[in-house]
């Protein structure tokens, strides 16, 4: 693809005027709230809002309302409330509308940001991570991350220390070559898991925090493991073979000397790291079942429900230890994602290093093909095996529901006969733990009514009345499903299981059916980071409009001046210091990397201009410099400071481990502070050992 090529442009007149002023500070409040997002409260009319669903409902897009429109004291409210999220994906994109609207942007910005200019091109970077994370994302869909985690774990035994030097290489080596993104989605539930079934090891921090430093500073040896990697290589031209050249004797280097400080200084705690783990052990009976797909809904049947209303920590880790200790494993999917994984990134590098510049092809030209071929394989591996995965999914599904109906009928029970007869005190599951479930999707917790209870076992009798009868070890409830008189459910409830069909429940059932099918390619796709493609483009139209409003020229300035005083040493650590904070305050690492690769672009317009050559040395140490800022950089104060920081904050916050902002920042600041020290350094020699003094050229 041809990128638009610029003139060089420094002329820093234009931020005086007023658009230039707004533009800016809109680029700065964007970058406030991606760090942190709240939601705007709207208030509609209650007849606007009530006309707009029941035309939907007409439409037989959603079901008939349930028309509860008061609150708690009987009082309709005149006003609906919803709530509009501002986050990394609307701020931006509202950013660039309004810079639209005040003309402050136009077309030249918008297709600057989106189709490319000056060797940076976001529809080529955005085809290539997303089409190579597909394969990496199937690779961990098949089970082969966390089994070979398992397989370290077995290795480590019960050897504290071992067991995290081990865990700590496996991460390493694992993210260097599929990034960090997979890393963090099965290697985070894993350490969640493994923390809690081990009886002496009091808090996860040192583990979670360890594998999220070390996915993310191994991200930094290939180009393909990181956007960030990608936009620095297209920016400054560098071949792939020769980034990684580069990095690799940093990266390598902090992760050796990272792990002392971390075993001995910064979790040098016996709660943290035992000298000897203590974990529980899997029963007979569990070892010789058959491992379960995690990427089928409800395989494991009722044992997710038993796990989340578990009773004491003890029962809740007895129920969550077989997700380690017998982990599942597509060898077929797992064998030939890696094949097709090597393959892809073998390519790419031979061509990219082939490549003459001006000539090449862009490289997700190589890695679409490769995703097809992952994505036909899965695809056929789900249509094979349908009549499996739909048995047991269909299974899992009745063990639910069963345990659902008898848990409501239970606690319908304990309604009608009242607190007299202090019947709870015999349960063997608690009433209380259930309005307690958070959802996964919005962590909020939903309280069932009795009427919701009532329309629950209700709507499960035909099936629950065809089941076989559960194992002797399961609670039984005198009370039967019949119970309910039909007199005493409302009737909009009585009528639930026969509703008419509408566009939502279809979707819901397709999305079901999908996940029965083909569990593999459903599952990859609903965790391919599809919001990174607006984010991204959003942030390349806002950062272009710096550009041309004079903004990044100011900022080019600046540096020239900085480094014209401290040298190529003060390039390294500026540069570093520099993509670290802002990480942390300009969108994310990949807004980071946007912006700064713009600033050094009109750093060397400027010594264009002036006729005063950048040597090689200086030049390449700020470019690598900013390469080892952007990628530790996601490790530092804010889980914003990556994508990654806010996957890995919602996995955890799934299994029930919550990280605070201050923790998290508490916690790193030793890391990273640590990593950047290690990694600056060790460029600060490789550059004096393999750069020149030689005048740079583009």
């Amino acid at each position: 693809m041809a990128h638009t090529e610029m003139e060089p442009d420094t002329d820093t007149s234009r931020i005086r005027n007023w658009r230039s002023i707004v533009t800016l500070l809109v680029f700065i409040i964007t970058n406030c709230i991606v760090l942190f997002p709240f939601h705007i409260p709207i208030y509609v009319p209650r007849s606007l809002s009530n006309a707009f669903l029941d035309t939907l409902s007409t439409l037989r897009v959603i079901s008939p309302r349930s028309h509860h429109d008061s609150d708690d004291n009987g009082k309709v409210k005149p006003f609906v409330r919803l709530n509009f999220p501002m986050n990394f994906v609307t701020a931006p994109l509202i950013a660039d509308l309004f810079l639209l609207a005040i003309l402050a942007i136009g077309r030249k910005e918008v297709h600057d940001g989106t189709i490319g200019a000056d060797n940076i091109s976001p529809i080529d970077i955005m085809a290539f991570f997303i089409t190579l994370a597909y394969i990496a994302i199937s690779i961990d869909a098949s089970g082969l991350i966390r089994f070979l985690a398992f397989k370290v774990l077995q290795k480590g035994g019960k050897v504290g220390h071992r067991l995290f030097f081990y865990l700590y290489i496996f991460f390493f080596g694992l993210g260097s070559f599929i990034g960090n993104d997979p890393i963090i989605l099965s290697g985070t539930a894993f350490l969640a898991y493994m923390t809690r079934v081990s009886s002496n090891i009091v808090h996860p921090r040192a583990w979670i925090h360890t594998q999220f430093a070390i996915a993310n500073i191994a991200s930094a040896i290939l180009v393909s493991s990181n956007p960030t990697n990608l936009v620095l290589a297209g920016a400054f031209n560098i071949k792939f073979i020769n980034y990684t050249a580069n990095m690799i004797v940093p990266v390598v280097v902090t992760a050796i000397v990272l792990f002392p400080f971390l075993l001995y200084i910064i979790f040098a705690d016996e709660s943290l790291i035992p000298l000897s783990i203590k974990m529980h052990e899997l029963s007979d009976e569990a070892k010789s079942r058959k491992p379960a797909n995690p990427n089928i809904p409800h395989s494991r049947g009722n044992v997710e429900e038993e796990e989340i209303l578990a009773a004491n920590d003890e029962q809740a880790n007895t129920l969550s230890l077989e997700e380690i200790m017998n982990p599942f494993l597509d060898k077929g999917g797992a064998a030939f994602g890696a094949a097709v994984m090597a393959a892809t990134l073998v390519t790419v590098l031979a061509l990219n290093a082939a490549s003459q510049s001006g000539n090449e092809r862009p490289v997700y030209w190589v890695t679409l093909p490769g995703a097809f071929v992952m994505f036909c394989w899965d695809l056929g591996f789900g249509w094979f095996h349908r009549e499996e995965t739909r048995s047991i999914a269909r299974k899992g599904r009745q063990e639910v529901e069963a345990a659902r109906a008898e848990r409501a009928n239970r606690e319908s029970a304990l309604d009608q006969e009242g607190p007299v007869f202090g019947h709870a005190m015999v349960l063997t599951e608690s009433p209380v733990a259930e309005p307690a479930r958070a959802t996964e999707n919005e962590g909020q917790t939903h309280t069932p009514t009795p009427s919701d209870r009532s329309a629950s076992a209700i709507g499960i009798l035909d099936e629950k009345q065809e089941l076989d009868r559960d194992s002797a070890s399961k609670p039984r409830v005198v009370v039967t499903l019949s119970e309910p008189a039909d007199d005493k459910i409302p009737p909009s409830e009585r009528s639930q299981k026969h509703e008419r069909a509408t566009l939502t429940s279809l979707g819901a059932d397709a999305y079901r059916w999908s996940q029965e099918t083909f569990p593999t390619v459903t599952a990859v796709l609903a965790h391919l980071p599809f919001a990174l493609i607006p984010f991204a483009f959003t942030m390349f139209i806002l950062v272009q409009a710096l550009v041309t409003k004079g903004w990044v020229s100011v900022f080019a300035y600046g540096w020239d001046h900085w480094v014209s005083k401290t040298g190529t040493v003060g390039a390294i650590g500026g540069m570093g210091f520099l993509s670290v904070v802002l990480c942390n305050f300009a969108g994310t690492n990949i807004g980071t990397t946007i912006l700064l690769c713009r600033v050094v672009q009109a750093w060397t317009d400027i010594h264009d201009e002036n006729l005063i050559p950048i040597s090689n040395r200086t030049f390449w140490a700020t470019v690598y410099g900013m390469a080892i800022g952007v990628n530790y950089g996601a490790f530092s104060t804010a889980f914003s400071a990556s994508l990654a920081g806010m996957l890995w904050r919602d996995i955890l916050a799934r299994k029930h481990i919550h990280v605070k902002r201050l923790d998290f920042a508490r916690v790193n600041l030793p890391i990273i502070a640590i990593s950047m020290a290690v990694g600056c350094t060790v460029l600060v020699g490789q550059v004096y050992i393999v750069r020149d003094t030689s005048p740079y050229n583009a």
